[in-house]
């Protein structure tokens, strides 16, 4: 498996489909969130929250904003009271699903794991 050399107006990495991709996954918590919403499938904002540990309400406010912004996610608010809001993955979202199974399967492959150590 190799890349293909990018053919298009080069200036800077974020014109390519790679630095696109990087946009997208990039940072310290977008990954880690949509880790969490392919596990769940559907979650609200304190759970997420939960299961993240320690991100601040604001910072994941945000990352969540951004990430709808950017088509990975899904908000859907309920009109009750107490208000309910939910988060999923859009098809977009789930679109990336196949690039963390190969993130899985290479850190399974190169995780140090001292009962594999031997086999090696």
């Amino acid at each position: 498996m190799s890349m293909e050399p990018f053919e298009g107006n080069l200036s800077s990495l974020t014109d390519t489909p790679f630095g696109y991709t990087l946009s997208m996954i990039g940072g310290k918590w977008r990954m880690v969130i949509l880790y969490w919403l392919v596990e769940c499938e559907t979650v609200r904002f304190n759970e997420l929250k939960r299961k993240i540990g320690r991100i601040t309400d604001k910072t994941l406010s945000s990352q969540l904003k951004d990430m709808e912004a950017d088509g990975l996610i899904v908000r859907t608010e309920y009109p009750q009271i107490p208000p309910k809001v939910e988060y999923s993955l859009s098809e977009k979202g789930r679109s990336l699903y196949p690039l963390m199974e190969a993130m899985c399967a290479w850190g399974e492959r190169n995780a140090v794991n001292p009962t594999r150590e031997g086999a090696r």
